[in-house]
This record gives C-alpha cells, sequence and structure tokens, in this order.
C-alpha cells in the first residue's frame, strides 16, 4: 500500500526532524524521500512539514498524523503478522473433536504439546460420538478429530497417531485380577460390557477380533451409558471390560487392568482433511507425528 508506505516515511521524518536521517534511516535516497513526502501532501491537500535549512518542524496537521499515524502502522504490522502466521500455520484455531475414549489420555497430551509447540494457535475441543467426528472433520465442522478404528472414507485423511495396548478392566475381587496379565481365552465364559457396533463399528470389530482370534464367544453386553466414568457394570462385578491402558490414571478405587495375552492393541487415528483444511492443520499433524515418537506410541504392544 503506497499510502502506508508514504506515511511510515513521513513518521521517520517527523520524528528524526530531519531528510537526511530519516533518508539513512529508512535506507533510500534523500530526494526520493522528499518526493514520497510531497506527494503525500499533496494526496492530503495540507502541509505536513514546515522546512527550514536547520531543521524540519511538523505543522499542527503534520502532529495529528504523528499522533495516529504511529499507532496506524503499529496496527497494521500485527495484522500482516497475523496475516503470515495463519498462512504459515503458527497461528489461529483449529476445531478439534475427540472420543470419550481418546479423552483419557491421548487427545490431552497431543493438545499439550500443540500449545506448547505453536502458542499462537489455539483449540476449540468438543467431546463427540464417532459418527459426529467424522461427519465433522468430513464437512468442514473440524478441523481435525482423534477417533478409535475409524472406517476408510475417501475425503478424510487418517494418521495413525497411537497402538494402544489394551487390557481387561474388573473389580478388584475377580478372580482374574489375580495373575499379571490376562489370557485371552479365559474370557470365553465371562460377559464382557461392549459398546453398540453402531457407536463405532471398526471399534466393535477390533475388540470382537480378539475373541475371534482366542476362539472363543463370551457373552456381549452393550453399554447403557456411552460413556460411564463410574464403569458401573464392571465395579459391581457383572462383567469384565477391554479397554486401552489410557484409562488406569482414572480408575475408579476397587478396579483393576491387567494387559491382555497374546497382546492387542487398537488404533486410534488423527482425521483431517488434507490439502482443504486450515494451514495449522499441518502444524497439528507435526506435532502429533513427535507426539506420538516421544511417547512411544506407535511400538506394537508386547
Amino acid at each position: 500500500m503506497a499510502e502506508l508506505r508514504r506515511l511510515r516515511y513521513f513518521l521517520a521524518v517527523a520524528q528524526e526532524r530531519n531528510f537526511t536521517r530519516a533518508a539513512e534511516r529508512l535506507h533510500i535516497a534523500q530526494p526520493a524521500l522528499s518526493r514520497q513526502i510531497r506527494q503525500l501532501e499533496q494526496e492530503l491537500g495540507v502541509r505536513l512539514l514546515e522546512r527550514t535549512t536547520q531543521v524540519v518542524e511538523p505543522t499542527e496537521a503534520g502532529r495529528l498524523l504523528m499522533d495516529r499515524g504511529a499507532a496506524l502502522c503499529e496496527e497494521a504490522d500485527r495484522l500482516w503478522r497475523d496475516v503470515r502466521g495463519f498462512a504459515a500455520g503458527e497461528s489461529g484455531t483449529l476445531s478439534f473433536g475427540y472420543s470419550a475414549s481418546t479423552g483419557y489420555e491421548t487427545a490431552p497430551t497431543l493438545l499439550a504439546a500443540l500449545t506448547e509447540a505453536h502458542p499462537d494457535i489455539g483449540t476449540g475441543t468438543r467431546l463427540l460420538p464417532t459418527a459426529e467426528i467424522l461427519a465433522g472433520v468430513a464437512d468442514g465442522t473440524l478441523d481435525a478429530g482423534l477417533v478409535r478404528c475409524p472406517p476408510p472414507t475417501p475425503q478424510l485423511v487418517r494418521t495413525l497417531v497411537r497402538l494402544e495396548p489394551q487390557g481387561v478392566l474388573m473389580a478388584a475381587g475377580h478372580p482374574l485380577a489375580a495373575g499379571a496379565r490376562v489370557e485371552a481365552d479365559a474370557l470365553a465364559d465371562e460377559t464382557v460390557l461392549v459398546h453398540s457396533r453402531g457407536d463405532n463399528p471398526g471399534h466393535y470389530d477390533a475388540i470382537t477380533g480378539i475373541f475371534d482370534r482366542a476362539g472363543i464367544s463370551p457373552r456381549l453386553r452393550e453399554r447403557q451409558l456411552s460413556f460411564d466414568a463410574a464403569h458401573m457394570p464392571v465395579a459391581q462385578g457383572a462383567a469384565v471390560s477391554v479397554v486401552g491402558e489410557s484409562a488406569l490414571p482414572g480408575l475408579p478405587a476397587g478396579l483393576v487392568w491387567r494387559p491382555l495375552t497374546p497382546a492387542a492393541a487398537i488404533e486410534i487415528h488423527l482425521l483431517t482433511r488434507g490439502g482443504t483444511g486450515r494451514p495449522a492443520t499441518a502444524r497439528l499433524l507435526q506435532v502429533a507425528s513427535r507426539t506420538a515418537r516421544t511417547h512411544g506410541w506407535l511400538r506394537s504392544p508386547s
């Protein structure tokens, strides 16, 4: 913007009270500087500077432009920085959806790492069912989503961020709690609490796949609530559940978790729209990759 450039030239002359010093400060020739100031005065139709052989003094109109012009230039500088930062993915706001199970550890860890690496990127988070996360990322309502076992979806990019080891959650007095691990085939006669397949077909199939590989068919009981922090049926001894290790830190008293044998893992993916998303989405993906390496999230469980 020519007018903004000329304003900066004027401010330099008014502050230095000297064309020569102002030209040196701006790294331009003095005649070119004088010409730019005259053009600014012509555009505004007012004299901004009183010139003498010794000093340059702003007129009353010039003093008004000095007072308010400096703030205008500072605001313009901030705006340019913000726009460049947004385009580079260093600033902006991301709308982030996550499922209840990823909220135990994976989502908070990932978002904390994003804030540490890119403090100018804000995140608006929403706890949502898997189906709504898939739909939200697809239609642009969400910039990214974190879910277990999402299905392949043409318009979405799936980035694997974690292979979460699975184990058996049960009441502390359950016979299977006596060992350090639980053999998968030991669940043959158990009632296993599961989410409805309609909630997340991929996750349901992954859990039942553990049973299929063990050659067992335990009784399956669908959860009444999509999210039950107290794990009530399990706490009451009415069922056991297969859950990821990230649930361990927040377990209610009276519940224990034992890893499965053979080792089993559930995939957690970060969903984005690829090249059609906000620039900051690329930074989120970079952070997710680093975080996964740092925490060893992609190692196969043993």
